[in-house]
């Protein structure tokens, strides 16, 4: 009954949070000039930088109570506050929460390793720059964690409240020889993300990620 229950509570994150590879093919320039943060449609000026986020004093407090969790297989960790079970650690996937309290799903993809990693991971900013003028997303910007550049957005309210929303995180890196695209994300349905949002942000920026 255990597993049974197990199951369907991983089913459940990965059918609500939508896990699925957003990276385009891109032929032609890498777009290495675009701007580095937009929110509400207004671009930032520092072209080709990236942000480090800074906690704000509620989500230090989160992180503070919170315990680390690594996941073995590929050496990340983060910070999750009390009641984040783990629902599974694979080499490639990694799921803990509950619809309660929201998930963090973690992904690894293995590319070869002449896949053109800042080809593709300006093409998913600029991808996610559309999604923002269509008022689908809330933020998208460059940002940096643990040393790591990626695209970092923050989708906007679902037509259905209680539909997906997800605060996720796409980058690259050489990890043990491989050549990884990382896909992170926090998620809960839309009405209770603007309660879960310090949170998810404690979470996201409290990842610690090994390289070389």
């Amino acid at each position: 009954m255990k597993s049974i229950l197990s199951l369907g509570l991983i089913t459940f994150a990965l059918t609500f949070c939508g896990l699925g590879d957003k990276i385009k093919n891109l032929s032609g320039s890498s777009g290495g000039g675009s701007a580095n943060s937009t929110s509400n449609g207004e671009a930032a000026t520092s072209a080709g930088s990236s942000e480090r986020p800074e906690l704000t004093a509620a989500q230090k407090s989160i992180q503070d109570s919170s315990s680390e969790v690594k996941w073995d297989d590929q050496g990340i960790s983060w910070k999750l506050p009390p009641g984040w079970p783990k629902l599974e650690a694979r080499k490639e996937t990694l799921n803990y929460g509950s619809p309660a309290t929201g998930f963090l799903i973690a992904s690894i993809s293995v590319m070869q390793s002449d896949f053109p990693s800042k080809i593709s991971l300006d093409a998913q900013y600029t991808s996610a720059l559309d999604l923002l003028k269509q008022g689908k997303y809330e933020e998208v910007r460059w940002a940096e964690i643990d040393g790591v550049r990626g695209v970092e957005w923050i989708e906007a309210m679902p037509e259905d409240k209680d539909g997906a929303r997800r605060h996720q995180w796409i980058a690259f890196r050489n990890y043990q020889g491989q050549n990884q695209q990382l896909n992170i994300m926090v998620s809960t349905k839309g009405s209770n993300f603007d309660k879960r949002r310090d949170t998810f942000a404690a979470i996201m920026y409290s990842m610690k990620i090994p390289k070389g």
